[in-house]
């Protein structure tokens, strides 16, 4: 079987990198590709190839969940096994446990590769009662199932999963295009900075979770000790008018700037005019993508003392690790690397060093390759 092209039905949001990027790989090998998403393919953020992008509309608008997912489920269902009547793929993975890995549960389709992400098990079985219910029929229909935190492997074997069925795959940085370059003024120009100017850069989502009222807060008193500092701030969320109203009225005039949504080809260069990267985050799965990118572009970073990180960041070696929601932590943190550039260097180089040995795209997306033919080979 090893060897052979498959076919692989994807159920996943197309608009995230992370479904992206995992598809594209097999794409690239010549596999053949179906995924479906409730959302269409903007392009915003990340573009795919090769992909039978399958769109999934759901028949009754409503964004609230579950009732979004409960209301809809007669009618996606009946269309996903209508699609795996059509293409009679080989494989069947679902990313996200409660969006889409009750759907491919249901289907009885196998061999079912199942990805959860973080707050798919850490967060919404605590919220809500049915969500505990479908995630934890989900884990045990799953025939394998990847995620990237030894934390959220062990909170899926509380809900009933097989330990033995869970495997750690990282999500990977593409390590050939996330590297460290030249430095691009003319960028820092158009942005409306100074070719002079020390650069703090923020990735995450404008989410609750992500906290980044904590960065707002930080930066007048780095800019105090630090005036020639600017901010960037990369992303979009529920959050984002809330935070810009607190950024104009905490932080001096013309120190940061909200670049809205970035494509994932374009973050390499965002981060290679910045200085130090940070975030906030007050959870996360395992390593943060945007973490891991500014690693790998060895762009040193403060990072919050929670989930898996301390499983990528030793502080003080290859970047600095700061209790959440303490903003002072964080600005002295981020102050000690501004003003030492061959602080910021060292580190800078022993972040990509890690992300290189264990959390290479390639090598990653070639594990699950592996995994793939061994479980179609059982069934």
């Amino acid at each position: 079987m090893a060897g052979k092209k498959l076919t692989m039905l994807f159920l996943g949001n197309i608009e995230s990198p992370h479904t992206a990027k995992w598809v594209q790989y097999f794409a690239d090998n010549g596999h053949n590709v179906h995924l479906v998403s409730y959302v269409p393919a903007s392009g915003i953020i990340c573009q795919t190839t090769n992909i039978n992008l399958h769109l999934i509309k759901r028949k009754i608008p409503i964004n609230i969940w579950p009732f979004n997912t409960i209301l809809n489920f007669p009618f996606t269902l009946l269309k996903i096994n209508k699609l795996i009547g059509e293409i009679s793929p080989d494989i069947i993975h679902a990313h996200y446990v409660t969006s889409y890995g009750h759907l491919a549960a249901f289907t009885g389709m196998r061999p079912f590769v199942l990805t959860a992400w973080g707050s798919d098990i850490l967060v919404t079985p605590k919220e809500y009662w049915l969500a505990k219910k479908i995630v934890k029929y989900v884990l045990r229909k799953a025939d394998y199932i990847t995620c990237d935190a030894g934390h959220m492997k062990n909170a899926m074997i509380d809900l009933g999963a097989d330990s033995s069925k869970i495997g750690i795959i990282n999500f990977g940085v593409d390590t050939r295009k996330f590297i460290s370059g030249v430095r691009n003024d003319k960028l820092k120009s158009e942005i409306g900075f100074s070719f002079k100017n020390k650069i703090v850069i923020s990735l995450r989502s404008l989410e609750q979770i992500y906290n980044i009222e904590n960065l707002i807060k930080a930066i007048p008193e780095i800019i105090k000790s630090i005036p020639e500092t600017r901010f960037i701030i990369i992303g979009s969320g529920t959050k984002e008018e809330e935070l810009k109203k607190m950024a104009d009225k905490l932080c001096p005039k013309g120190s940061f700037r909200f670049i809205g949504r970035v494509k994932n080809d374009d973050l390499p260069k965002y981060l290679n005019i910045s200085d130090v990267y940070v975030s906030t985050s007050l959870s996360d799965g395992g390593i943060a993508a945007s973490t891991a990118e500014a690693m790998a572009c060895e762009v040193p970073v403060v990072i919050t003392d929670s989930a898996d990180n301390r499983n990528w960041v030793t502080d003080g070696v290859n970047g600095f690790i700061v209790p959440v929601r303490n903003s002072e932590m964080l600005k002295k943190k981020v102050c000690q690397f501004l003003v030492d550039g061959d602080l910021r260097k060292k580190i800078g180089k022993a972040g990509r060093d890690i992300i290189i040995k264990k959390n290479d795209y390639y090598n990653e997306m070639s594990k699950v390759e592996k995994i793939y033919y061994s479980l179609i080979n059982k069934i």
